[in-house]
């Protein structure tokens, strides 16, 4: 985006930078890919007292974005969602001063309708009869389920932009092109067998990311030809880890959390990547990850990216949520198919390659035109 527009970031806080607290992962989280680099950017003071960030509305609170709005020469304005005290305070005097706002959420339809009926009667409200009709000139749709939560709220068509959510693709493909030439020795470096297919799973251990059910299903299958390995960290681990003692669950590796350097040499290794979460899951971005690994993916029906990544059949499957049963059958279909794996892998490559940082900044750069 700097390298195409005229761009200055602003951040409502460092936690990311500093290393601070992850509720999801329990323990302290400070990323080692570079978040800084390549772009003019300004940390606004947080005056919360809060040293970690979890959706909540208080977690950041940045007064000081009033003034850089005012001051800032920018005609266009993008925000990440509303979820914070900060995020509305930038909508409303952006728009009060001038600017155009243009909303960047990632809220899936199929999760939405769930909810009940007189939250849905509240939100409409607010969505569609205010903050999309009076505030917002552009919402900015990370794939088909967010482009219909968008359409329930009323947003027509001329006011939305297609940017897919997405991951470094060139980045991740590189490793893998790196990586997939010495595989044996990533396995013995990483301390996994050798002679057995790899499930994997990425993400926290928590309820959202539903990882019981994927320790459930691997319960059931044959041991000697296949291997979990859960790449992760959260308060689920102890419950996890009873249940495996409990049950006498051989083969399953639980490797704490992996920082960005080191996640590539699991997504390398796996014969098939799993998703199985629940609501919460808006889209689900290891699976984009995964993809660059030519990884078959299997892929719960409620999480926002399956409808767009998941070609059933063809590169993985979707399965309902909390399906077992299911999700057991597919996983059997695709460790006992050497040739589907391949297939499947191939297929995911392509598929992930559309879902990429060049389409977002290329169809925004579009409409600022």
């Amino acid at each position: 985006m700097a390298k195409e527009t005229d761009l200055q970031v602003y951040y409502f806080s460092d936690a990311s930078i500093k290393g601070n607290i992850d509720k999801g992962f329990g323990k302290s989280v400070q990323w080692d890919a570079p978040l800084l680099a390549g772009y003019s950017y300004k940390f606004l003071k947080n005056f919360s007292k809060r040293a970690s960030l979890n959706n909540h509305f208080l977690d950041v609170f940045n007064p000081g974005v009033i003034k850089a709005i005012w001051q800032e020469k920018a005609s266009i304005v993008i925000v990440n969602g509303w979820t914070y005290s900060s995020t509305l305070l930038t909508i409303f005097f952006g728009r009060l001063f001038g600017k155009k706002i243009w909303l960047r959420a990632e809220n899936p339809l199929n999760q939405e309708i769930n909810k009940r009926g007189i939250v849905l009667l509240i939100k409409k409200v607010i969505l569609k009869h205010i903050l999309f009709k009076f505030f917002v000139s552009k919402c900015l749709y990370i794939g088909s389920e967010n482009r219909g939560f968008f359409e329930f709220y009323g947003v027509p068509e001329s006011k939305l932009v297609y940017t897919p959510y997405s991951v470094d693709n060139d980045f991740f493909s590189g490793q893998y092109q790196q990586l997939e030439k010495k595989l044996p020795a990533v396995r013995q470096q990483l301390g996994l067998p050798e002679d057995k297919m790899i499930i994997l799973f990425s993400g926290k251990y928590i309820t959202k990311k539903r990882p019981m059910d994927l320790i459930r299903a691997f319960q059931l299958l044959d041991k000697n030809k296949c291997a979990l390995v859960m790449v992760g960290e959260g308060a689920l681990r102890k419950e996890m880890e009873d249940f495996i003692t409990k049950n006498n669950i051989e083969q399953v590796y639980l490797t704490g959390f992996i920082n960005q350097s080191l996640i590539s040499s699991y997504y390398a290794v796996a014969d098939v990547f799993v998703m199985c979460s629940g609501t919460g899951e808006t889209w689900g971005l290891s699976v984009n990850e995964a993809m660059n690994f030519e990884n078959p993916v299997i892929v719960s029906k409620t999480c926002g990216c399956c409808p767009d990544l998941v070609m059933h059949g063809e590169n993985g499957y979707a399965f309902e949520e909390g399906d077992i049963s299911k999700l057991v059958v597919f996983l059997e279909k695709t460790l006992d198919n050497p040739d589907f794996r391949l297939s499947a892998g191939l297929k995911s490559a392509e598929v992930v390659k559309t879902f990429s940082i060049s389409q977002i900044v290329s169809n925004i750069t579009a409409s600022l035109n």
